[in-house]
């Protein structure tokens, strides 16, 4: 197995975990109500229209761009 194969198998793997990780589970977790991040209350029409969610808006923009 050369540095080639070894690449491709680790975008594979890394591929099938992000696939694992954005797929919906079968029945959603239930909501929070505050956000793990900041405590601030999350509105129930996002709780309503993001099943399981456990950010704020504003706290889970900031996870997903990822500025320090």
């Amino acid at each position: 197995m050369d540095i080639s194969d070894k690449a491709t198998q680790q975008e594979e793997l890394a591929r099938e975990e992000a696939l694992r990780q954005i797929r919906l589970p079968e029945k959603p977790a239930a909501s929070y109500t505050h956000c793990v991040d900041c405590g601030a209350r999350i509105p129930k029409r996002r709780r309503l229209a993001v099943p399981g969610c456990t950010r704020c808006v504003g706290c889970q923009a900031y996870q997903e761009i990822g500025y320090p």
